[in-house]
Parts: structure tokens; C-alpha cells; sequence
């Protein structure tokens, strides 16, 4: 849980929180079909039927949450990883920079919080 302080109050945002914002952010992202499980939590929903729980919109995004400095002076870090199905016949790397980019503004923007590296795992290419 990510505890963001400010002269009003804090917020606290969770891991879950950060992964369903990304998610639909690469949701809207030309060229992507779909998303892929990535991570032993999204396998088992994957492989047992009765924890299916349809489309989720953390389905293929892994966050990782690095803390800043306890003097508060340096803000926390998140590292993304993302397992994605682009369309055929698309550039790949296109894709792959945008979806970079279009995931760094929408933290940074929402958030306010600092964004590492954004990592894009093209599992599969569908027609």
C-alpha cells in the first residue's frame, strides 16, 4: 500500500488500485487485442474454472512498488510489467512506445507518483 501525504490528509492506494488503472489505460491502446496472465496469482485464475471472474482489468499487469527515502525527499517509484496480444500487421515497437508513454502519463497524472520503467511482454499476435 502506497500512502501519498499531503496538507489535507493522506490517500492510501493499494497495488490493486495502481494494476486497474493500467489496465484500462492499455485497454484503450491501438494495436492491443487483448491482455495475457502474467504471474502466479493471474495463472490460477486462468486455470481454475471456478475462479474465473471474466475480463478484470488487472488481467497481465504486475506492479512493483519501490519506497522513497524515509527523510521524504524522494517519492516512491512504481516498475510496470505488462503481457499483452497485438493485431497482426501492426509495428510492434509503435505499439510498444505508445503504450509506454500512455501508461507513464496516466500514473504521473492520477497519481502524481514517479513511473521507473514501463515493460511491455508481447505474448501473442492475433488476427
Amino acid at each position: 500500500m502506497v500512502v501519498l501525504k499531503n496538507h489535507l490528509g493522506s490517500i492510501n492506494m493499494t497495488k490493486r488500485f495502481f494494476a486497474a488503472l493500467i489496465g484500462n489505460a492499455l485497454t484503450d491502446c491501438f494495436g492491443v487485442v487483448g491482455t495475457n496472465a502474467g504471474g502466479v496469482r493471474q495463472n490460477a485464475i486462468e486455470m481454475l474454472p471456478f475462479l474465473k471472474r471474466g475480463k478484470y482489468p488487472d488481467k497481465g499487469v504486475n506492479i512493483k512498488i519501490a519506497e522513497g527515502g524515509a527523510d521524504g525527499k524522494n517519492a516512491d517509484t512504481i516498475y510496470v510489467d505488462l503481457h499483452i496480444t497485438v493485431l497482426y500487421g501492426v509495428n510492434v515497437a509503435s505499439i510498444v512506445k505508445s503504450i509506454q508513454h500512455k501508461v507513464t502519463y496516466v500514473v504521473e497524472e492520477q497519481t502524481g507518483m514517479k513511473v521507473g520503467r514501463v515493460n511491455v511482454f508481447v505474448d501473442a499476435i492475433r488476427s
